[in-house]
């Protein structure tokens, strides 16, 4: 005899493979993945105060960077291959001289500046792995804000890094000229 009302306990999700090439990530849609090292890797759903935190480094970051003209901002639905990966900084600023023309994919070239926002589920070794393979494809500047401590960790180099406090301030250094915030500002 069939049934015609579905069990949800015989409902099964389609399975998503663990690994595949590269060019298989770029053809196909995964969202809520990245692709590193041949594997896809889910991300963890952004918590609200991850969502707080991404809009007002938006927000500020924004603001300063259309005012200026010097770039776009991304936010962390957009790809970019660093290599062998391909991830989805929160937020990422790409300057006007290093925009691809055809942007209706993700993109070829990392960003000038990346953001990562640490969620609860986030290793720090992971966190630092992901920074450096900005720094290693070309990213001038990465930020790794952290919510639990209240700081933002500058990357400029695997060897020139910089943690600032609640009291300090940010800034875009030559990467995003003339921009500053308070970083208790991206708290509030």
């Amino acid at each position: 005899m069939h049934n015609s009302q579905t069990n949800p306990e015989s409902i099964q999700e389609i399975p998503v493979p663990r690994t595949m090439t590269l060019e298989e990530f770029l053809e196909n849609d995964f969202e809520g993945y990245e692709y590193i090292k041949g594997e896809l890797v889910p991300m963890a759903p952004p918590s609200m105060e991850h969502g707080e935190i991404s809009i007002k480094v938006i927000r500020y970051l924004d603001l300063h960077v259309h005012t200026h003209q010097l770039g776009h901002l991304y936010t962390a639905e957009t790809t970019f291959q660093l290599g062998d990966r391909v991830v989805k900084p929160d937020v990422a600023f790409v300057s006007t001289n290093r925009l691809p023309e055809d942007r209706r994919q993700g993109s070829p070239v990392p960003p000038d500046l990346a953001v990562e926002i640490v969620s609860p589920s986030d290793k720090h070794y992971d966190i630092t792995e992901k920074a450096f393979a900005y720094l290693k494809a070309g990213t001038q500047l990465v930020w790794v804000i952290e919510p639990v401590a209240k700081t933002v960790m500058v990357y400029r180099s695997e060897t020139d890094f910089t943690l600032l406090a609640y009291e300090d301030t940010l800034t875009g250094e030559d990467v995003v000229e003339g921009f500053t915030c308070p970083v208790a500002q991206l708290f509030e």
